[in-house]
């Protein structure tokens, strides 16, 4: 499969529908002065989608698809991170469970996309 157009992957749509609620998440007033916190979820969660655009432009399987593990592991970081978050009280407890819930559903789907195209790779003649 040649990856053409990741803006339309639902997946993609889906990753920035999470980086929308981590953003509503870290307004709250118990995160004002977690600015290290509030980087590195912002910076995890950019990096999901950010990985799967950009793995998406070498129309080669196998690097998408290195690409889509790397962004699988921004997806586990913000999950960690809303996990944290709980245990220390941070943020509405109830939102944060949101969140993990829609970036265990980005992982899968990411897992997905990585069995689909594993299961496409070009094979060389031999």
């Amino acid at each position: 499969m040649m990856a053409k157009n990741f803006e339309n992957f639902p997946v993609y749509i889906k990753s920035l529908d999470l980086i929308e609620k981590v953003y509503e998440f870290i307004q709250n007033q118990s995160f004002q002065k977690e600015f290290e916190f509030n980087n590195q979820i912002k910076r995890a969660s950019f990096s999901i989608s950010n990985n799967i655009a950009e793995g998406s432009e070498y129309n080669n399987n196998r690097q998408f698809i290195r690409y889509l593990k790397i962004a699988k592991g921004s997806c586990a970081e913000v999950k960690s991170m809303l996990i944290v978050s709980k245990r220390l009280k941070l943020g509405d407890e109830n939102k944060a469970e949101e969140i993990i819930t829609l970036s265990r559903e980005v992982s899968s789907n990411i897992s997905n996309f990585i069995k689909y195209l594993s299961e496409n790779i070009e094979r060389p003649n031999l």
